[in-house]
C-alpha cells in the first residue's frame, strides 16, 4: 500500500489509480460480495424477481456554480446516469442529503434546489427522501450533496463488463473533457473563450433509445472522474483484453485541448458528465453510431477503437504521429473535487 501511505490525499478522490487502490485495499476487503466486487457505476440487484439498478454518489464540486450547471444539476444527472449505465431507465426514485456550511446563502440554496427540480422533471424522476445537516463555519466548503437512486432495469437488458467481447467496437458519444475543463477554467478564472461549458446532462433518454432498438449493446460507462483514459483502463484490467484507440478519432474541443496544454493535463483524463462510452459488437457499430448521433447529446459521437486479444490489460493509442503509446491509469493528482 505504498501509494496510499498513512494519510488520505486529495488525489485519493480523483477517480484514478489512487482511488482504485483505496477501494481495492480498504473498502472491498471489508465489504466484499459478488455485487460490489464488479465495481460498476451502479449495482445490478435482483430484488424479488425484478432487476434493479441502485447507486449512491457524493458531490463536492468546486466551484458549486459553473458554466453549464451547478452542484444540484450535477447531483441529479450523475445519479440518473449511473443508473442508466446499468440499463436503469425507468422513472428513477432518488434520495438526497445536504451537508451545508453555516453562513451559506439561502438564495444559492434555492438556485441549487431549482436545478435539481428541473432535472428531475426532465427525467420523470422523483426525490422521495432526504436529510439536511448544517455544520459549523469552516467545517465544510459551502455545500455537499449526497444522492442515492434506484430504478428498474427492463427485462432482457444485461449490460456490464462481463459482456464485452474481443472485437467489440468502442464508441464515445461526444467531445471528452468538457466538464473537467469547465470546472478548471472556473476554478482558476481562465478566460479562454465561452466554449468551455460543462457537458453536464442526463443520459437516460439516449440510453433508452439504444436499448429500444434491439441492438447488441454490451457495456455502457460514463467517463466521469478520471475521464476516458481511466474508464478504458478499468475495462482492460477487468476483462484481460487489450484496447486500441485512435487519437485522431477522439473528439476534443479546441479550447479544451488548449486549456490542457496550458495546465499540462492530458484531456483523456478530464471528467465528462454527459457522455457515454459504448461497447457494442463490431458488426452493428454503424447502426449504434447512427442512433447515438440522432440524439442532441450524441451529435459528435465517434467510433474511437476496438477491443482486442492483443495487449492484454493495456490501453494502446495510435497517435496522430503514427506511433503507438500506452495510455496508463491516471494517478489521481491535480484534479480533486471535479464532481
Amino acid at each position: 500500500m505504498s501509494d496510499i501511505e498513512n494519510i488520505i490525499k486529495l488525489a485519493h478522490g480523483g477517480g484514478g489509480k489512487l482511488t482504485l487502490q483505496l477501494i481495492k485495499e480498504i473498502f472491498l476487503p471489508a465489504f466484499r460480495n459478488s455485487i460490489l466486487e464488479k465495481l460498476e457505476d451502479s449495482a445490478r440487484i435482483n430484488f424479488y424477481g425484478k432487476n434493479i439498478a441502485f447507486t449512491i454518489d457524493a458531490y463536492t464540486v468546486n466551484p458549486i456554480f459553473f458554466p453549464g450547471g451547478d452542484i444540484g444539476k450535477l447531483a441529479i444527472t450523475g445519479t440518473i446516469n449511473d443508473l442508466a449505465m446499468q440499463g436503469g431507465i425507468i422513472d428513477p426514485f432518488i434520495s438526497a442529503a445536504f451537508i451545508i456550511e453555516e453562513g451559506f446563502e439561502i438564495e444559492n440554496l434555492e438556485k441549487i434546489v431549482k436545478s435539481m427540480k428541473e432535472e428531475c422533471l426532465k427525467n420523470n424522476a422523483k426525490i422521495v427522501a432526504g436529510d439536511t445537516k448544517v455544520v459549523e463555519k469552516g467545517l465544510a466548503d459551502k455545500i455537499y450533496i449526497i444522492t442515492a437512486g434506484i430504478s428498474f432495469i427492463p427485462e432482457k437488458v444485461d449490460l456490464g463488463v462481463h459482456r464485452i467481447k474481443e472485437g467489440d467496437a468502442i464508441i464515445v458519444s461526444g467531445t471528452i473533457g468538457d466538464h473537467g475543463a469547465a470546472i478548471l477554467s472556473s476554478r482558476y478564472d481562465f478566460k479562454l473563450s465561452n466554449s468551455l461549458i460543462s457537458d453536464c446532462a442526463s443520459l437516460k433518454d439516449l440510453v433508452k433509445s439504444l436499448l429500444e432498438n434491439d441492438l447488441e449493446i454490451h457495456c455502457l460507462r460514463d467517463p466521469t472522474r478520471g475521464g476516458l483514459g481511466t474508464v478504458l483502463n478499468e475495462i482492460a484490467l477487468k476483462t484481460n483484453f487489450g484496447i486500441i484507440i485512435d487519437e485522431s478519432k477522439i473528439p476534443i474541443k479546441n479550447d479544451v485541448r488548449a486549456l490542457c496544454e496550458i495546465l499540462g493535463i492530458d484531456p483523456l483524463y478530464l471528467a465528462c458528465e454527459g457522455r457515454i462510452v459504448c461497447f457494442t459488437n463490431w458488426e452493428e457499430r454503424n447502426d449504434v453510431l447512427s442512433i447515438i448521433k440522432e440524439n442532441p447529446l450524441g451529435e459528435n459521437a465517434m467510433l474511437i477503437g476496438r477491443v482486442t486479444s492483443k495487449f492484454s490489460n493495456k490501453v494502446i493509442m495510435k497517435t496522430t504521429l503514427g506511433v503507438k503509446r500506452i495510455v496508463s491509469m491516471f494517478l489521481g493528482e491535480n484534479l480533486p473535487r471535479i464532481c
